[in-house]
């Protein structure tokens, strides 16, 4: 799997120099929002590349992932206002949880809403996760989108800048330990996705 992906990162790193770059890098942003894909290390990837429009590919991140947030947010209203007393009285959601316990998490969710957005914009808590669920629980729309900007602009120019700085050194250290570096990133993404669940 380690070969796979390290092929994969290899394969990416000669998409920056491709004419379709920054459409491709726009749509796996947006799509990161509302599905499952492991994004940042495209963009990683692009900006030490091309360390001269790393802040050009942070903005697009950014811009595209909330655009994809938005999308996220609007599909879990729709299935709130659809089906959504039916799924949360399901057996297979009541397994997990009551009723009461989804009502009290959504009543957290409200009073916490930014702090929680901005968690997930910003963390390896999945962001597809706070997006569709913000709809679900029909967070207010402006306070999610601020922090969805903020949360996300924060990590994704943080790699901007750090690249921008020590550039050269990242490369070769990514080189080196790229194994190690992989499976922390999915310790990482694993560890966030049993806390939410837990």
């Amino acid at each position: 799997m380690l070969s796979s992906i390290r092929r994969m990162y290899d394969w990416m790193g000669t998409q920056v120099y491709s004419r379709y770059a920054t459409p491709m890098l726009a749509l796996l942003f947006y799509l990161e929002a509302i599905i499952f894909i492991p994004t940042d290390p495209m963009l990683i990837v692009y900006c030490i590349e091309r360390r001269d429009k790393a802040y050009f590919y942070s903005t697009v991140a950014t811009l595209s992932s909330v655009l994809g947030g938005l999308t996220g947010y609007g599909i879990g209203y729709i299935l709130w206002h659809s089906v959504g007393p039916q799924i949360i009285n399901s057996s297979i959601v009541n397994f997990i949880m009551s009723p009461e316990t989804f009502y009290y998490l959504c009543g957290l969710y409200k009073k916490y809403e930014a702090w929680a957005i901005l968690a997930a914009a910003f963390t390896p808590i999945p962001y597809k996760a706070a997006t569709l669920s913000a709809g679900f629980c029909n967070l207010s729309l402006m306070p999610f989108i601020i922090a969805s900007l903020i949360g996300r602009g924060a990590r994704f120019y943080l790699y901007a800048i750090t690249i921008s700085i020590w550039g050269k050194q990242i490369k070769e250290y990514i080189d080196r330990y790229f194994n190690i570096l992989v499976l922390s990133a999915m310790l990482l993404i694993f560890g966030a996705v049993w806390l939410i669940k837990h």
